[in-house]
């Protein structure tokens, strides 16, 4: 079992090698989307998905909040009128319909997740409104063995939210917390209290939820470790089951809203780092173990479960604990991954209400992945889930020889091999505890589009 040794924090190293670089949500990423991919190539690999029988993902983007938090990067629509959500939801439902002739109904759906925005910005009776869409046209199971999450808003929902939450079939809570201090609060225009979020997990657990996550950032106006050491205890004496503590990268050139920050406020690049190395070791000590890429968990918790028995997966919402899916994605921006596409829907609400309205499937832009593609991708996927890579499987797999064909890649790696953050052997790479951290760093070795983009692309940082 991981333990507190579980990450070596070396400054040197992280000074070195603390970069830019993508979160490898997917490989390849976003930026590499083009719009010759449209309808046509999405219906197809829908039929090769069909074909193969794999079960489904669905994920739902629900863009609408009440109020602008500084700091989001999210693709969402800023309303205090609440009747701006039905017109979108018919469309969503349309959408859904759409779809759902295209896929074999017999396909069970082992993941649901609805993000946003925020999900819960719309009424529970809406909220029925669309599971029961989603029922009618996908096969969703109804015994509570799938992972059905959603998003919410600790400051921005009643808890009796909850139980119609857990009536709808959702078993995972994923909470926005981001930070607890009045004055951080109060810079990035988010609030919630410890005690609205003690009123949520409680009745979340009483409920029969699964898992509940919080979420923080660190790197936000007016923090320190002495204000952020606050938050984190409060967080520890909730006790959710998993923790995603993020990097905040501040890109107002990119996203308008952040112009809203004080950039003099933000904490400086010794003070983030002493925050992620303190914070890590508080969340080791207090008993969590280290999942990799910012996240957190319980020991018992299936994500750390699936960690430790190999099947740890990720996909668009990070880390997963069901493999092997087609994700199906809904609503303005969302991204599907069915067979060996990438397909994202229009991002503005105006070109994707429009589509729908025309009789479309709603699609923008994507990306159809080459061999080396795929095979990169699961090499990637494979270090970021487990930290370790065994040649002889990605040969089986992909026949190739991996000396061979990855020869520049390890050649690369030798630089890192020397500084202690992979160890590379004969048929096989680990990883090393003091390299986990800079994990993505490890990863663009294998990125074959990292150095050849033309656009400025900006990342954020790795630590």
């Amino acid at each position: 079992m991981t333990t507190a040794s579980s990450v070596v924090w070396d400054r040197q190293l992280i000074d070195r090698y603390d970069l830019s670089g993508p979160r490898y949500t997917s490989y390849p990423t976003a930026p590499q989307f083009h719009e010759q991919f449209g309808e046509i190539e999405l219906c197809q690999a829908i039929e090769r998905s069909n074909a193969s029988g794999r079960p489904l993902s669905l994920y739902f983007h629900i863009p609408f909040c009440s109020t602008v938090c500084y700091y989001c990067a999210c693709n969402k629509i800023i309303t205090a009128n609440r009747k701006r959500a039905m017109p979108y939801l018919e469309r969503l439902m349309t959408e859904v319909a759409r779809q759902g002739e295209l896929f074999d109904r017999s396909r069970p759906v082992h993941q649901l997740h609805w993000g946003g925005g925020t999900p819960t910005y719309i009424s529970d009776e809406e909220k029925r409104l669309l599971m029961a869409a989603t029922r009618e046209h996908f096969n969703l199971l109804d015994d509570d063995s799938g992972e059905y999450s959603i998003e919410i808003h600790p400051g921005d929902m009643a808890v009796s939210t909850i139980a119609c939450l857990r009536e709808l079939g959702f078993n995972r809570l994923s909470m926005g917390i981001q930070d607890f201090d009045p004055t951080v609060q109060q810079a990035v225009n988010r609030f919630n209290s410890v005690e609205e979020v003690r009123a949520l997990v409680n009745a979340g657990h009483a409920e029969g939820f699964h898992s509940i996550s919080m979420d923080l950032i660190y790197g936000l106006p007016h923090q320190s470790w002495a204000t952020f050491e606050r938050t984190l205890d409060s967080i520890i004496e909730l006790g959710p089951d998993r923790l995603s503590v993020f990097n905040y990268a501040h890109l107002p050139h990119l996203f308008k809203v952040q112009k809203q920050i004080d950039e003099s406020a933000l904490p400086s690049a010794a003070e983030k780092l002493l925050m992620m190395e303190r914070m890590t070791q508080v969340l080791l000590n207090a008993g969590y173990v280290y999942i990799g890429m910012d996240h957190f968990a319980r020991p018992d918790d299936e994500l750390a479960v699936a960690q430790r028995n190999g099947v740890l997966q990720r996909n668009f919402q990070g880390y997963s604990t069901h493999g092997g899916c087609d994700l199906v994605a809904f609503g303005v921006s969302a991204i599907s991954a069915i067979d060996n596409v990438f397909a994202q829907n229009h991002k503005q609400i105006e070109d994707y209400q429009t589509a729908i309205d025309n009789g479309q499937l709603p699609v923008a832009r994507g990306f159809e992945l080459s061999a080396d593609d795929l095979l990169r991708q699961e090499v990637i996927k494979q270090l970021i889930c487990h930290f370790e890579l065994q040649f002889a499987e990605i040969e089986q797999q992909f026949g190739i020889n991996f000396a061979d064909y990855f020869a520049e890649e390890l050649a690369q790696l030798q630089p890192m091999a020397a500084d202690g953050l992979v160890e590379l052997g004969e048929r096989s790479m680990r990883v090393t505890l003091g390299g986990r951290l800079l994990i993505r760093r490890i990863c663009m070795t294998f990125d074959a589009y990292i150095n050849k983009s033309r656009s400025e692309i900006r990342y954020s940082k790795i630590i």
